[in-house]
């Protein structure tokens, strides 16, 4: 028996399909002549009768039915080895470490995509504070860190710059001193330039509430405990910015990709360049 050809299979089914060969020839493009020879050929090679043809009608016969099958699951298992064979084969692991605010908001649709694209490539995520997660990669725990650096800092490759907001629950003014801070616990650098702002103005604070996660931070905010300092683009839901002109301004952000070796890996610079890519598009949106 001769290999069932895909093209014949795909004719086949369109006529299944349509009802017709006239009608299968429309959907493909091709003259009426044509798939009646692509049915005869796929015929020859099965040595069945797929067809049982009258002047008015087109019905399949047992085998043909049974062909339907066949050809459905021969065309899948084609377009999967194709996927397969033209899909990245890169390898590997990368260790990355991204900051929680990232990693609520923008790095899980670029890490899904670049899986999809490469997935010989084993990722291992750690999410943390922007400082420990330099420390660890200077540590060589880290191969790659998307966090944060103050302006005037030069470790890392700029990303973008994000303007800080004070935050708060939907309605929130009037913070006196002390200021009620919702805070990451140290070495956050938010923690650090809301102290040193408040410090600034001759401002008294309190921490309301320590969190080491985003999720623990928006709950306390939501929960009327105080304010959060965060960056403007990444608030998370229910989180507004303040407008209290007796806060002290915050400056912006800096967002960062740090890299361990001055020379990686090829998989390490498909990521860094999704991750690029992805910060692109995040800044033009």
């Amino acid at each position: 028996m001769n290999v069932f050809d895909p093209d014949l299979l795909r004719t086949f089914l369109a006529v299944e399909r349509a009802g017709g060969f006239t009608a299968a020839g429309r959907l493909l493009g091709l003259r009426q002549s044509t798939v009646s020879g692509h049915v005869a050929r796929l015929e020859q090679a099965a040595g069945r009768e797929l067809f049982r043809r009258d002047t008015r009608n087109l019905a399949l016969t047992a085998d043909g039915a049974a062909m339907v099958g066949f050809a459905r699951a021969i065309l899948d298992a084609q377009a999967t080895a194709e996927r397969y064979f033209s899909e990245s084969r890169l390898s590997g692991l990368i260790r990355l470490g991204a900051s929680d605010d990232v990693m609520a908001r923008e790095l899980p649709d670029v890490l899904l995509e670049f899986q999809r694209s490469h997935p010989g490539v084993d990722l291992e995520l750690t999410v943390g504070l922007s400082e420990n997660l330099k420390t660890r990669m200077n540590a060589g725990e880290l191969d790659l860190v998307v966090g944060k650096r103050l302006p005037g800092e030069r470790h890392g490759e700029l990303l973008w710059r994000d303007r800080l907001v004070w935050a708060g629950r939907s309605g929130a003014t009037g913070f006196d001193d002390p200021v009620p801070l919702v805070t990451y616990p140290p070495p956050s650098l938010t923690r650090h330039i809301a102290l040193r702002a408040l410090e600034r103005e001759g401002r008294t604070c309190r921490i309301a509430c320590t969190s080491d996660s985003q999720l623990g931070l928006r709950a306390a905010v939501l929960a009327g405990l105080g304010l959060v300092v965060h960056a403007e683009s990444l608030l998370p839901a229910g989180l507004f910015a303040v407008a209290d002109p007796r806060l002290p301004e915050l400056g912006d952000l800096e967002f960062v990709l740090l890299r361990r070796r001055s020379r990686p890996p090829e998989p390490e610079r498909a990521l860094c360049a999704a991750i690029k890519s992805a910060a692109r598009r995040f800044q033009h949106a």
